[in-house]
C-alpha cells in the first residue's frame, strides 16, 4: 500500500482524505438509520393502544420524543392536542407536518457530504491523471531523449489517481443513493403514521359549540 502511495504521488492525499471520510459518514449513517432508532415497527400500534381512552402524561410524551425519529413526529402531534384541546384538524396536520420535516432533515445529515464525495472523487482522480500527464511531457528533452524513471513516474501518477478516484467514487455513490432510499422510506412511514393519527387524536378536541343566536 505504501509503494502505491508512493507511485501515485502527492495527488493521492486528497482523494485519501476523502476515502476516510467516506467510510467513516456510511458507518454512521447505517447506525444512525437502523430501524429500531428512526421507526420501529411496533411503535404507531403501542401509542394507538396507550391513547385509546386518554392522552398520556407529558413525561410519557417526552419519552416517545426521544424514542425515535418516528416518536418525535408523533409526540409532536401528542403536544399539539394537549397544549391546545380545541385544536382543529389543519392544525394538528401542520403540527406533524412541521415535526416530520425536522426528523427527515436529520435523517438527511452528512448525506449531502457523501454524495459530494462521489461527485468529485473523479474530479480529483483526473486532476491526479493530469498532473501525471504534464510529468510525462516534462520527462521529454528537446533533444528526444527523455527520463525514463520520470516518465514511469508519470505514469504511475496519472493511473493510480484516476483509479483511485473510481474506486472511492462508485461505492461512495452506491451508499449515497441507498441511504436516500432509506430517508424517504422511512418518510412515507412517518406520513403514514400522521395520517392514522390525526383522526385518532381529533377524538380529544374540545368542540367549540357554535354561537345560540337567540
Amino acid at each position: 500500500m505504501i509503494s502505491i502511495i508512493q507511485a501515485a504521488g502527492w495527488p493521492i492525499w486528497p482523494l485519501i482524505l476523502c476515502s476516510v471520510i467516506a467510510l467513516a459518514l456510511v458507518i454512521e449513517r447505517f447506525i444512525s438509520l437502523r430501524g429500531t432508532l428512526v421507526a420501529p415497527a411496533t411503535l404507531l400500534d403501542e401509542v394507538l393502544t396507550v391513547t385509546r381512552t386518554h392522552l398520556p402524561a407529558p413525561e410519557v410524551v417526552a419519552k416517545l420524543a426521544d424514542n425515535s425519529a418516528l416518536g418525535s413526529v408523533l409526540a409532536a402531534g401528542l403536544r399539539a392536542v394537549i397544549g391546545e384541546p380545541r385544536i382543529t384538524e389543519t392544525a394538528l396536520r401542520q403540527a406533524f407536518e412541521s415535526s416530520g420535516r425536522a426528523a427527515v432533515h436529520k435523517l438527511e445529515r452528512y448525506l449531502n457530504t457523501l454524495g459530494t464525495i462521489a461527485a468529485a472523487a473523479p474530479l480529483l482522480g483526473l486532476f491526479g491523471t493530469v498532473v501525471g500527464m504534464i510529468e510525462i511531457f516534462g520527462s521529454q528533452a528537446p533533444t528526444g531523449a527523455g527520463n525514463p524513471a520520470q516518465l514511469a513516474h508519470g505514469i504511475s501518477v496519472a493511473l493510480y489517481n484516476t483509479a483511485f478516484g473510481l474506486v472511492i467514487a462508485i461505492p461512495a455513490l452506491m451508499f449515497y443513493r441507498y441511504f436516500r432510499g432509506r430517508v424517504d422510506e422511512v418518510a412515507i412511514t412517518m406520513e403514514q403514521a400522521a395520517e392514522r393519527m390525526v383522526p385518532h387524536l381529533m377524538r380529544f378536541s374540545v368542540k367549540t359549540a357554535p354561537p345560540h343566536h337567540g
